[in-house]
């Protein structure tokens, strides 16, 4: 619950940003070199960060204070941190000196004022997330120690910082001339760089506010770059197999960046604004569920298959009561969540259903992405760090086919309030050319909804094939532990509520249709949930009458 407390705080203060990126620069060529400027120094963080010092990092710490070696587990926490702070530093120089070359691989498709400004983004982002590389590494020490909240809530300091810069110079540069036609690319291009310059500060930021916190939980850990250690010995050998587990992840993330920039302008900015939604759930539900049992998987020892098994089982019944009810939102009313966080100043109702038609192709493997990350933590928990990484190989490899094929036919599709049309002839073999492709106007295109059904299978066949290794090495677990059938049922009524409600809610402006759709659709699925006596639903209602 801290976890998830956390996290959630850290994911609405990020929407505010997502609705102020939204309300200033909307879809523009600025919003896109932003998000491929943050996707290519994120490899710092995704690789070396949060991920991987979970699976490395926190059994072998955790052991060693569950064992009451409160001074060896210091020392190794100071020398992991000594050996990150030097290749991360190591990395930043790099991705600063390179980033024109870097910048020409990840987004090959960009030319113009979007390369150039992607270039410039980069060089500027990239040592603030470096910063959050080693507020990855509090969140490891603090986790371990058994404090949850600090770690996920500190984001918000970075939300804040970018947040502060979009509103401060966004009205110094449009002031009210926010929606009456296509902004002039220069100030578009000057809000962007500054929202770098905050995105460095807030990185800063974040790693600042959790570092009193680690030394007075640990006091013993005095950086260096020890490697005799048998501790740093161990997290070291589970660091590789790791990165190359996370290092494939990311290699997805970068291949739908590099083939969303082959599509007309405006697809990558409403991939990247989708993706917010998306991986909400799997922060708040999946991750929060991983992340607490993690520590607890560690101590359990494998011959204790019942009790890994009964854990596994629990998680994934609660990652399912709460991701169900989501996909039901995002199928049904996906639109009218998405307008009512981001529809504003450059964002109209055309972005809004572009969004939300790849949303619904994310939504499709949800349950599955949101699982996966626990079936990944109870391998790590047991010393298997290699097979998540291989799993990983195969849904990059499958998400990758089937969202190449995809893409180039839906980027001849567009859609507007009045429909979808067909804009080119079909079947498509090659991206269009790349005046068209970078010449504004026309209604939306559909290209990213194509990477979002690649997506979604990809993480169907990665789901299905870690819960055969859990079968194999641990023991036997249920789809959404046991109890899917049932919430399933509750979340179809969920979804039967969502679409009557929908004609009612016509004439209202869709910042208050959102929020009333969205209650609704959740009283309905809590009812449903009720009736059925799943477990969850009986412990969250029983919560709220102890609070009550």
């Amino acid at each position: 619950m801290l976890v998830a407390t956390g996290i959630f705080l850290s994911r609405v203060s990020g929407l505010a940003r997502e609705r102020a990126l939204a309300h200033f620069l909307g879809t523009s060529f600025a919003t896109e070199a932003f998000r491929a400027a943050m996707r290519i120094p994120n490899l710092l963080q995704n690789l070396l960060g949060e991920g991987v010092l979970s699976a490395s990092f926190i059994p072998v710490y955790s052991r060693l204070l569950a064992e009451g070696r409160e001074r060896d587990a210091g020392v190794v926490a100071g020398a992991i941190a000594g050996l990150l702070t030097a290749l991360t530093g190591a990395l930043v120089v790099a991705g600063v000196l390179f980033a024109e070359p870097i910048t020409s691989v990840i987004a090959a498709g960009f030319t113009g004022a979007r390369f150039d400004l992607t270039v410039t983004l980069v060089r500027i982002v990239t040592p603030g997330i470096g910063f959050l590389v080693l507020s990855a590494w509090c969140l490891g020490v603090l986790n371990s120690h058994r404090h949850f909240f600090l770690s996920y809530v500190a984001p918000v300091v970075l939300n804040a910082a970018q947040i502060a810069v979009l509103v401060g110079f966004g009205l110094t540069v449009f002031g009210e001339g926010l929606g009456d036609g296509p902004s002039e690319p220069a100030a578009l291009a000057g809000l962007a760089t500054a929202l770098g310059w905050g995105t460095l500060a807030g990185g800063v930021l974040q790693f600042a506010v959790q570092l009193p916190k680690v030394l007075r939980v640990a006091p013993g850990v005095r950086p260096s770059l020890r490697t005799d250690l048998p501790g740093v010995r161990s997290t070291l050998r589970a660091f590789g197999p790791v990165v190359a587990g996370r290092g494939v992840v990311q290699l997805s993330a970068y291949v739908d960046t590099l083939l969303a920039s082959f599509l007309v302008v405006g697809a990558l900015a409403a991939l990247g604004y989708a993706q917010i939604f998306y991986l909400l759930p799997i922060s708040l539900f999946g991750m929060s569920v991983a992340a607490a049992e993690l520590p607890e998987l560690s101590s359990t020892t494998e011959e204790d298959r019942g009790a890994l098994t009964a854990r596994l089982d629990r998680g994934l019944a609660r990652i399912a009561f709460f991701v169900a009810p989501t996909i039901a939102a995002y199928l049904v009313i996906g639109d009218l969540v998405v307008g009512a966080l981001l529809q504003t100043g450059e964002f109209g109702r055309a972005a809004t259903l572009q969004v939300w038609a790849i949303l619904a192709g994310y939504s499709l493997g949800l349950l599955a992405s949101t699982g996966s990350r626990l079936l990944q933590s109870a391998l790590y928990a047991i010393g298997d760090a290699a097979t998540p990484a291989k799993i990983s190989t195969l849904r990059v490899t499958a998400s990758a086919a089937v969202g190449v094929a995809l893409m180039l036919q839906l980027d001849r599709v567009g859609i507007s309030t009045a429909g979808v049309v067909l804009l080119d002839q079909l079947p498509a073999f090659a991206p269009l050319p790349a005046p068209l492709r970078e010449a504004a106007g026309g209604p939306p295109r559909l290209g990213a909804l194509g990477l979002a059904l690649g997506a979604a299978i990809g993480a169907w066949l990665e789901y299905a094939l870690l819960r055969r290794t859990v079968r194999r090495r641990i023991g036997r677990t249920r789809h959404g532990g046991g109890h899917l059938p049932r919430t399933a049922v509750a979340a179809g009524a969920a979804a039967i509520a969502g679409v009557v409600v929908r004609p009612l809610l016509a004439g209202l402006p869709v910042l208050v249709a959102g929020p009333l759709a969205a209650g609704l659709l959740g009283v309905v699925y809590l009812a449903v949930a009720s009736r059925l006596r799943l477990p969850e639903a009986s412990r969250l209602l029983e919560a709220v009458r102890r609070r009550r």
